[in-house]
């Protein structure tokens, strides 16, 4: 195995445990990938992320869709990942999650409106796809056309899905949708929530400091 092989394998354990000790997923739910030239690693089948050892990791031809290690079957959602991947050749990871209140805020809205900086900085415009069912290329299909234009995706009565730069950049946006998703449903419970105007996002948007932040972000492992 050579050492490109063994970092990227390493970092997605990682994040793995992180997703779960933050509680964004529940026994053996979610999957995770990252690419490496034309190779994406993602996680097996059948596995709670935090069990996953760096050797497992299954790794997959993003051009082809052919299995290139045998040894373990990957995600029920690997077409999702894939013609993600396909979709928008920028972004080298993908985090999907079943975030408690993601699913929540996604049963009862169709929308979350920027609320705080962090918010806008990290995340941006974000979209929500209606219900489909799981591990379908239907599925797929739905998240990818949305993946050009968006890196956040709330999946209706399922979960979230991120993208980004790196592993960092996509696990970071998770946690701060579903911070986002759960202020607004407490806000929501007691009145009518104050939320950033389109003049206040692109203020944030344009500071030099949050530029500097997420192109740090990006680059740190």
């Amino acid at each position: 195995m050579q050492n490109a092989d063994v970092k990227i394998r390493l970092e997605l354990s990682k994040y793995a445990k992180k997703i779960v000790d933050k509680g964004l997923v529940v026994g053996p739910g979610g999957n995770i990938s990252a690419i490496r030239g034309d190779t994406m690693y993602i996680s097996p089948s059948g596995f709670a992320l935090e069990e996953i050892e760096p050797d497992q990791w299954v790794p997959v031809s993003v051009k082809t869709g052919e299995i290139l290690d045998k040894t373990f079957r990957p995600s029920s959602e690997v077409l999702m990942h894939l013609y993600c991947y396909r979709a928008r050749q920028d972004m080298t990871a993908i985090v999907h999650t079943h975030p408690p209140y993601c699913i929540a805020l996604s049963l009862v809205a169709n929308e979350l409106p920027t609320l705080f900086p962090d918010q806008a900085a990290l995340v941006g415009d974000l979209t929500f796809v209606p219900y489909v069912l799981p591990t379908t290329d239907l599925l797929a299909d739905a998240v990818a056309a949305k993946v050009p234009e968006f890196t956040s995706i709330i999946l209706e009565n399922h979960g979230l899905v991120t993208v980004g730069k790196n592993l960092r950049e996509a696990y970071y946006r998770t946690e701060v949708v579903e911070e986002s998703s759960k202020i607004y449903l407490i806000a929501k419970s007691v009145g009518n929530p104050k939320v950033l105007t389109e003049e206040e996002y692109k203020e944030i948007a344009s500071l030099e400091s949050e530029a500097y932040r997420v192109e740090l972000l990006q680059k740190m492992k």
